[in-house]
C-alpha cells in the first residue's frame, strides 16, 4: 500500500496527523473528475466534474457546481463510529507516478485500516475507493456509502436498483438531479466490489437517510488476524457529456464492477505510465525534482486528450475562479503540455475552436470584425467575467493569446490538415478582429486604445506593450499560416503589424503603456515581449527591461507565473543566480501544507494554482532545459544557464517524436 518514503521522494508526498491542523487538500484527477482530499478518515472534501457550469450563488455568471461526493464512507467497528479523534498513526500520501491517494490509521488496538482512491485515468467518469481492514481482535464492521445531493441541485431523485441474476448481484446506489437553472442533468451511481465469491458477498441494505440523502450499507464479521478488503466504484456524469446521464451512469458503474478492481487499476496505472514517458529529471536537487513532479502531476491530472476541455487556473482542485478558462491556459499551461503531450494540447486548443462562433458573435456585439474571445470562458464561449471586473470588457489580448497557441500547435506538430481545418479559421478570424480594433494615428501608427493590460492593475490605458505585441504576433502568424496553406493573405495584415507601436521611456526601458510612469505592476507585461513573444531580442534591452520591472513587482499580491517569466529570461541571458532566485521565488513561498500545493500568491490559500505550475515548468523546460518552439517548425534547444548546484536537466518524451533532450551544466 505505502511506498518506502525517503526525504524528497521524487514521486511520493506524504504526511502524518501532525500535518492535519493546517491542511490543504491535494487533488486526484483524470482530466474529467477531480477528487480533493480531506483530513478526515475515509472522507473526501469535494468532487469537481469538468465542463459542468450553471449560475448558482456566485453572481450572474456560470460557474463550476458543487457536485455529488460519491466516495464518502461511514465506518463503524464494534458499534464505534470511526473519526479523527478516536484513531492514531494516521498517515496520508499522494503517489504522483500512479495517480493514487492512500491513507492508513489504527483504531485503538482493534484494527488497522488502509485505503486508496483513484480517479480512473482509463475511465474518465469513474472513480474507485479500495479499503483494507486488518482485525486485531474479533470485530464487526458496519460500512455505509452515502450519496448526498448538493443543496444547489433541483428536482433530485434517489434510486436503488438490484441486478440479481445467477452468479451475479449488482446493487446500484443512484441519484439524479438537475442543475440550479435546470439546464443540465447530473447523475451519480456507485456500487460495492467484493473479493468473495458472489454467493458469499455481504447483503446490501438500502436506507433513505432524509430528503436529500440515501445510502447503501453492509455488515461483516472479521476474526482476529484476518484481513478484509472491499471497494467502492462509482460514476459521475452529466448531460454535458451524454444525452442520457441516468442510464449511462449505471451502465458505466456496472461495467467497472464487472471489469473488477485488478483490471481497472492495471489500466489506470498503464495510462499514468504512458503520461510519465514525458518527464523532467533534475540531477542535483531532490527537492526541486519532487516539486517539478508535483507540478507536472497536476497539469497531467487537470487535462486529457480527445476532449474539448481546457483547464481553469485552479484546474479540478475546487471551484476557484468559477472553473473559467482564461489566458492562463494558452500562455502558461499550454506550452508545457504542447512540448510534452501535444495530443493533450490539441484538446486545449479544440476548446477554443469549438467556441469560435461564439467569439465571432462577441466581436459583432462590440462592433468589431472577426472573432473576439472572452476574457473568462465557460461552457458556451460567451463572456463569463463578472460585470464589475473590467477585464471582461477590455482585456483584449486574450484573442491574440488564442491565435498564438493555435500557430504554436502547428509549429510543433506540423499537422497541415489540422492547420487547414482549425488553425486557419482561428488565425484568420482573430487577425480580422485586430484589423478592426486598431486606430490609425497621424504618424502612421496603428494604436490599440482603451484596454486592460496583461498587468491588470493598469485599466483603460492605451498601447499596452503586451497587448500590442500579442496583436503583432497574431497578424504575423495569420500571414504565415496563409502562406503555408497557399492562401493569399490581405496585405494590410503585415502592414498593420509593422506599424503597431511599442514605446520606450526616457531611460530606454520599454514603456508598459502610454501613460506609464513607474507604477507598481501586478504581473509580468513588458517582459513577455522577450518571452514568449520574441519581439524584443536584443540582450541588453531584455536585461534593462528585466532589471527595471522586477523592481516594480510587489513582494506579495503578484501571481506565481510572473517570477517564472523572469527566471526564463535570466536563464537565457546566462545569469544562473538570478534565474534560480526567481525560479524559487515563483513557487516556494506559495506552497501550502501538507502536500506542497501551490497557491496563486505568496501566503495564498486558494490552491491548486495550475497557472503558476505551468509558468514554473516553463522556467525549467524553456529556461534551464533550453527548449524552444522553432519559428520554422519543430523544437530546438538553446544554450541556457541553470542553477549552479544542478548537474543536468533531462527532458523525455518531447514533441510528436518523443525525443529526449539533455542540458548539461558546464559551469560547475
Amino acid at each position: 500500500m505505502f511506498s518506502n518514503i525517503k526525504a524528497q521522494d521524487p514521486w511520493v508526498l506524504s504526511t502524518d496527523s501532525s500535518g492535519f491542523d493546517n491542511y490543504y487538500g491535494v487533488t486526484v484527477a483524470n482530466g474529467m473528475i477531480g477528487i480533493i482530499s480531506s483530513p478526515e478518515p475515509l472522507k473526501i472534501k469535494e468532487v469537481v466534474l469538468a465542463g459542468v457550469y450553471d449560475i448558482y450563488n456566485r453572481g450572474r455568471v456560470n460557474n463550476f457546481l458543487p457536485n455529488y461526493n460519491l466516495l464518502n464512507l461511514n465506518l463503524s467497528i464494534n458499534g464505534d463510529y470511526i473519526h479523527r479523534e478516536n484513531i492514531s498513526n494516521f498517515r496520508q500520501e499522494l503517489n504522483m507516478k500512479e495517480g493514487a491517494f492512500s491513507a492508513s490509521f489504527d483504531y485503538k488496538d482493534v484494527a488497522t485500516i488502509t485505503y486508496s482512491y483513484y480517479a480512473l485515468r482509463n475511465l474518465p467518469h469513474c472513480v474507485l475507493l479500495d479499503v483494507n481492514i486488518k482485525a486485531k481482535v474479533n470485530s464487526k464492521i458496519d460500512v455505509e456509502n452515502i450519496l448526498e445531493t448538493p443543496s444547489s441541485f433541483r428536482d433530485h431523485q434517489d434510486y436503488y436498483h438490484e441486478i440479481d441474476r445467477p452468479n451475479l448481484y449488482i446493487p446500484l446506489l443512484t441519484s439524479v438531479a438537475e442543475s440550479p437553472l435546470k439546464n443540465i442533468k447530473i447523475a451519480v451511481s456507485n456500487t460495492f466490489l467484493f473479493e468473495e465469491a458472489s454467493n458469499l458477498e455481504p447483503k446490501i441494505f438500502h436506507k433513505m437517510e432524509d430528503s436529500n440523502m440515501h445510502s447503501a450499507k453492509f455488515v461483516k464479521e472479521i476474526k482476529a488476524g484476518e484481513k478484509y478488503s472491499f471497494s467502492v466504484v462509482g460514476t459521475l456524469i452529466s448531460s454535458v457529456q451524454t444525452p442520457d446521464p441516468y442510464n449511462q451512469a449505471e451502465r458505466l458503474t456496472i461495467y467497472a464492477k464487472l471489469e473488477g478492481k485488478e483490471r481497472l487499476l492495471n489500466r489506470h496505472k498503464k495510462a499514468w505510465n504512458k503520461l510519465w514517458e514525458s518527464d523532467i529529471q533534475i540531477d542535483g536537487d531532490p527537492q526541486a525534482q519532487q516539486d517539478v513532479h508535483n507540478m507536472l502531476y497536476h497539469l497531467y491530472s487537470f487535462t486529457r486528450e480527445n476532449t474539448d476541455l481546457s483547464p481553469s487556473p485552479m484546474g479540478l482542485s475546487g471551484l476557484g475562479y468559477n472553473g473559467h478558462v482564461f489566458w492562463d491556459s494558452e500562455i502558461f499551461m499550454y506550452p508545457p503540455m504542447l512540448i510534452l503531450h501535444p495530443e493533450i494540447a490539441k484538446s486545449m486548443i479544440e476548446y477554443r475552436f469549438r467556441r469560435l462562433n461564439a467569439a465571432k458573435q462577441q466581436a459583432a456585439i462590440y462592433g468589431y470584425a472577426g472573432a473576439m474571445f472572452p476574457w473568462e470562458s465557460a461552457a458556451t464561449g460567451t463572456e463569463e467575467c463578472p460585470v464589475w471586473a473590467l477585464s471582461g470588457t477590455f482585456e483584449h489580448h486574450i484573442t491574440a493569446d488564442v491565435a498564438i497557441a493555435a500557430w504554436q500547435y502547428y509549429l510543433v506538430t506540423q499537422d497541415k490538415e489540422w492547420l487547414k481545418e482549425k488553425g486557419w479559421p482561428i488565425l484568420k478570424a482573430t487577425a480580422e478582429f485586430w484589423i478592426s480594433r486598431v486606430e490609425l494615428n497621424s504618424k502612421g501608427q496603428y494604436e490599440i486604445k482603451n484596454v486592460v493590460a496583461a498587468d491588470e492593475w493598469a485599466e483603460n490605458i492605451d498601447n499596452n506593450a503586451y497587448t500590442n505585441g500579442a496583436a503583432i504576433k497574431n497578424l504575423q502568424y495569420a500571414t504565415e499560416c496563409a502562406l503555408t496553406l497557399g492562401i493569399t493573405a490581405p496585405k494590410e495584415w503585415n502592414k498593420i503589424a509593422e506599424n503597431i507601436p511599442i514605446f520606450k521611456m526616457e531611460n530606454g526601458v520599454t514603456r508598459e503603456y502610454d501613460t506609464y510612469t513607474g507604477q507598481k505592476i501586478k504581473q509580468a507585461d513588458v517582459n513577455l515581449l522577450a518571452y514568449p513573444l520574441n519581439i524584443i531580442t536584443d540582450k541588453k534591452q531584455i536585461e534593462k527591461d528585466l532589471k527595471y520591472y522586477e523592481s516594480k513587482v510587489p513582494e506579495k499580491d503578484t501571481p506565481a507565473m510572473t517570477q517564472a517569466i523572469f527566471s526564463i529570461l535570466y536563464s537565457r541571458l546566462g545569469n544562473s543566480d538570478s534565474a534560480y532566485h526567481f525560479f524559487k521565488d515563483a513557487y516556494w513561498p506559495n506552497l501550502n501544507p501538507p502536500f506542497r500545493v501551490m497557491a496563486e500568491y505568496k501566503g495564498g490559500t486558494n490552491p491548486y494554482f495550475a497557472t503558476g505550475a505551468g509558468g514554473v515548468l516553463q522556467s525549467i523546460i524553456m529556461g534551464f532545459g533550453g527548449l524552444d518552439i522553432d519559428p520554422h517548425g519543430g523544437i530546438r534547444q538553446l544554450k541556457t544557464a541553470m542553477p549552479n548546484h544542478w548537474k543536468k536537466v533531462t527532458i523525455t518524451g518531447v514533441g510528436i517524436d518523443k525525443k529526449t533532450y539533455i542540458q548539461e551544466n558546464n559551469n560547475r
